[in-house]
């Protein structure tokens, strides 16, 4: 990637957290159309990852502030009427936790490409996944219908940075937050902190 991409990448990322462009992002998903990808909810931070799939004990899962993050993201998006075609998870179990949350225990599916970087120490398979994910957002949403959906990835901040270049801070992408991208490029065009989008919701 070149330094003047990542440049533009960097941009776009800081924009969402200026009080005007929040309400612009969330015009665009309730527009449909974006592949968005989620970071998990809030979690809890005196836990520790094993790197162990399977092993709820032995991760970092959501804590109840994180719980009650992930179901109102979910009402927050049906309130907007923000149309949600796939929603894909990473099998750690907070971010599939957050999808289940969200969207209900019918409404995603898990997908390995997108499991965390400290649960995935083969390098390969790790960049693979990388590979995947990109491709991925890269992916227009399918619609069976007249209204254009937005694809959601519900996974962690370390593969976003590097799927973009750089590395995220807390604060570019918190917890609960949505990075919106469209196919194609794929082109970042912000970042919608869970917040946000929940006090957008009538």
């Amino acid at each position: 990637m070149t330094m003047r991409r990542r440049i533009v990448l960097g941009a776009a990322l800081a924009a969402p957290f200026a009080a005007h462009a929040a309400p612009q992002l969330i015009a665009a998903l309730r527009e449909g159309g974006l592949t968005v990808y989620m970071r998990h909810a809030i979690t809890d931070r005196s836990q520790f990852d094993t790197g162990r799939l399977g092993d709820r004990a032995g991760q970092r899962n959501l804590s109840a502030a994180g719980r009650a993050q992930a179901t109102r993201l979910g009402q927050a998006i049906r309130a907007l009427s923000i149309p949600v075609g796939a929603v894909l998870a990473s099998p750690v179990f907070r971010a599939a936790d957050t999808a289940e949350l969200a969207f209900g225990a019918d409404g995603y599916r898990v997908e390995p490409f997108l499991t965390a970087d400290d649960y995935t120490p083969d390098a390969a398979l790790l960049s693979a996944n990388i590979a995947r994910t990109r491709a991925r957002l890269a992916e227009a949403p399918r619609s069976g219908s007249d209204i254009l959906a937005n694809d959601i990835l519900v996974g962690h901040i370390v593969p976003l940075g590097m799927i973009i270049g750089r590395s995220l801070s807390q604060a570019e992408f918190p917890e609960g937050a949505l990075a919106l991208f469209r196919p194609g490029a794929p082109t970042l065009i912000g970042i919608v902190p869970a917040e946000a989008l929940i006090a957008a919701a009538p």
